[in-house]
């Protein structure tokens, strides 16, 4: 017979002191409520209805190409803006490109940018995106019509709903909503916004890139509305050569900050959005394919895209035809607006959420090896851009747990000790919280999980 003691003073089990995910907040729910499908079909169809977005496109059109259709999505964040007394700042971010195989003479690249500032920590940034430019079969073609309902005015339409929604409240932290351009070209739009985020001092802590938020039948022949995937990077694109070495040792290949983004996400959708599962893809994308979370995660900040679980291949970048008795093309039939609508409840709650609470905590850091108990440390928050922060709520999981598991607060500390949980059988990390419950994402310790870009 085995006899295990237990010290008097043990935790026998990991769960002691568990505590529920971030708390509930009525007023997120009542943002995802607040959502309209019928907006989401609105924006889309106009959108659609320019018939042509390609990045090489006319630009003088008032009708027709990527021109008009950008002049329209400043317009109506100008709109928008209005209606909520100027809150949002609206521009163009552009750039030039040229010499590219899908760009072989030079173009202007322009980005539509709206900026809702946060009331206590203006430079603190969250960001949905949208793309503004659709293709046909060949990606050099921007004569034949290419309406990209799909792919991606949903995504685009989405973007200006969520604005529409957040725009009518305040924040502490800044929500941007952007149309970029120049994607299927070579994700030249996100390239040119996240420079502009760098040389503008901006600290993005994440980028919610909507790319195809709208079609619910999957070439497989899947018909299914419940289901969202969330694709995030594994190790951060600037780890350097000793951080890696560091993470080969202590942990964090399944927790950069866009890895506990889409952590965060999936908790917001169990949440607050009826009837949605949130698949996390542990990928920065789908196989051989590319969207514009990947430009900004490729300087350091937090990234993800968010789109529609089954794909049909027929309806996107295709040239509209009748084939062997299949549609073609990418046409606004094929856009489910009550499926778009659910995707934007989840970006809207995502990006009120964190805007609500504090900043993410900076510079994270563990100990514990050969102790029986584990401490974690970080540094304190601003004050002055988080006079809303109450304290921190220390996590952790077991190290094959798709999501933190554990949670308990810790008041307003820089350090805490989890006593009698080795540090060995789990990962750690800590959340910010503020006075009305709010919580940032969860931050893994070292650079492998920071939130900070340098």
């Amino acid at each position: 017979m085995f006899v295990v003691a237990w010290p008097a003073n043990a935790q026998t089990n990991a769960n002691a002191g568990f505590t529920s995910p971030p708390q509930y907040q009525p007023f997120l729910k009542q943002l995802a409520e607040d959502v309209s499908a019928d907006h989401v079909e609105e924006y889309t169809r106009i959108l659609a209805g320019f018939e042509n977005r390609h990045t090489l496109s006319d630009t003088t059109s008032d009708t027709k190409g990527i021109g008009a259709a950008r002049r329209w999505i400043k317009a109506e964040f100008d709109k928008i803006s209005e209606e909520c007394g100027g809150c949002l700042e609206v521009f163009y971010v552009n750039g030039t490109v040229g010499g590219q195989n899908r760009i072989p003479e030079p173009v202007e690249i322009v980005n539509v940018i709206a900026v809702q500032r946060g009331t206590a920590d203006p430079n603190r940034v969250v960001m949905m995106t949208g793309d503004i430019d659709s293709r046909a079969s060949n990606v050099m073609d921007a004569e034949t019509d290419s309406p990209g309902a799909n792919d991606n005015a949903s995504g685009m339409a989405g973007t200006i709903e969520a604005a529409r929604v957040l725009s009518q409240h305040q924040f502490p932290g800044t929500i941007i909503y952007a149309g970029l351009s120049g994607e299927e070209q070579g994700l030249f739009g996100g390239q040119i916004v996240a420079d502009y985020a760098i040389e503008n001092g901006w600290k993005i802590h994440a980028v919610l890139n909507n790319d195809m938020i709208g079609n619910i039948r999957g070439i497989n022949g899947i018909i299914n509305n419940t289901t969202a995937r969330v694709f995030s990077e594994g190790t951060r694109a600037v780890e350097t050569e000793r951080e890696a070495r560091v993470r080969r040792f202590t942990g964090g290949e399944v927790d950069s900050p866009s890895r506990n983004l889409a952590r965060y996400i999936y908790v917001m959708g169990e949440q607050y959005i009826d009837n949605l599962d949130v698949m996390m893809i542990y990928r920065l994308d789908r196989f051989g394919r590319g969207g514009h979370h990947r430009p900004f995660n490729d300087v350091g900040f937090p990234a993800v895209r968010v789109m529609e679980t089954n794909e049909n291949y027929n309806w996107q970048h295709q040239d509209i035809r009748s084939e062997g008795g299949i549609e073609y093309g990418d046409v606004i039939e094929h856009v489910d607006f009550d499926y778009a609508a659910k995707l934007t409840a989840l970006n809207v709650v995502s990006l009120a959420g964190m805007a609500k609470a504090p900043a993410p905590p900076s510079n994270v850091d563990i100990s514990g090896a050969v102790r029986p108990s584990t401490t974690l440390s970080w540094d304190a928050l601003n004050m002055d851009e988080n006079p809303h922060l109450e304290g921190y709520k220390v996590y952790w999981r077991l190290t094959t747990s798709p999501v933190w598991t554990h949670g308990r607060p810790t008041g307003d500390v820089t350090e805490y000790t989890l006593e009698n949980i080795v540090i060995d059988n789990y990962y750690f990390g800590v959340a910010s919280v503020s006075e009305d419950g709010y919580e940032s994402p969860v931050v893994f310790p070292g650079p492998a999980g920071s939130f900070d870009r340098e």
